[in-house]
């Protein structure tokens, strides 16, 4: 019993580490064929709605960039999974409410999803409350899409001064989600423009469809779920979430 269990951990953690290199391969050849420095793009591996058991292969196959959409999820199962890996470095990449802001400061290493003056400013409060400062990135509808979360595109580059000058954040950079069904490239271009008027140097863009089409636009962050975790809503997972993957 406990040889087969021990053989199984060993075959998920092979397993893990063959997904991580067949996707850490496409990104280099992407960036080496099209992108501009910076010379090494940033895997953030998306976890929504998987539990720890499937995370924990990957950890233990060496990634170490983490997303989780929800505070309360990332609430119930990071804590013990960063007390056996400690250099984790995980990323909020889903919409955040204000009355959700001071667990995010706690949990997270990056917040990727201001799109608010309000929530800028209670951001700031409680980064100064819990004397951590984290980087963040200004969430852009690139699409200009009602649906989703994210500032308009025509307004992305004076609130990130905003938040710099009038809030006090490190603004690393900007975020976009594309709109779904149409080609990403213009969007993707659009963001990489914004970030040059915004004086940013990182771009958090691309998914597991598209994640080499954002690197040749400049992406120095790629959000991957489905295509190292598999499909959502099975064994061990949770309610699949389509706003990010």
């Amino acid at each position: 019993m406990v040889n087969r269990k021990l053989g199984f951990v060993g075959e998920s953690v092979a397993s893990a580490a063959e997904q991580l290199e067949s996707i850490r391969a496409r990104m280099e050849r992407a960036r080496r064929r099209f992108g501009p420095p910076p010379e090494r793009v940033e895997l953030v591996a998306v976890s929504k709605t998987f539990d720890a058991a499937a995370i924990r292969p990957f950890l233990e196959a060496g990634q170490r960039v983490f997303g989780e959409n929800r505070v309360q999820e990332a609430k119930e199962k990071w804590p013990g999974l960063r007390a056996e890996f400690p250099d984790v470095r995980l990323h909020l990449i889903g919409p955040l409410q204000t009355t959700k802001a001071r667990e995010a400061v706690s949990l997270f290493d990056v917040i990727e999803t201001v799109d608010r003056d309000r929530l800028a400013g209670v951001l700031r409060a409680e980064m100064r409350r819990a004397q951590r400062e984290l980087p963040v990135f200004v969430q852009v509808n690139i699409g200009g899409e009602p649906q989703k979360a994210g500032i308009a595109p025509v307004e992305a580059v004076a609130f990130a001064g905003r938040c710099r000058a009038e809030h006090g954040l490190d603004v690393a950079g900007l975020m976009c989600i594309p709109p779904e069904g149409v080609p990403p490239g213009p969007y993707f271009a659009h963001l990489a423009v914004l970030g040059r008027e915004a004086g940013v140097e990182q771009l958090s863009k691309g998914m597991s469809g598209d994640f080499e089409i954002a690197i040749a636009m400049g992406a120095t962050h790629v959000r991957v779920g489905s295509a190292l975790f598999g499909a959502r809503g099975q064994g061990g997972r949770g309610t699949v979430n389509p706003m990010m993957s």
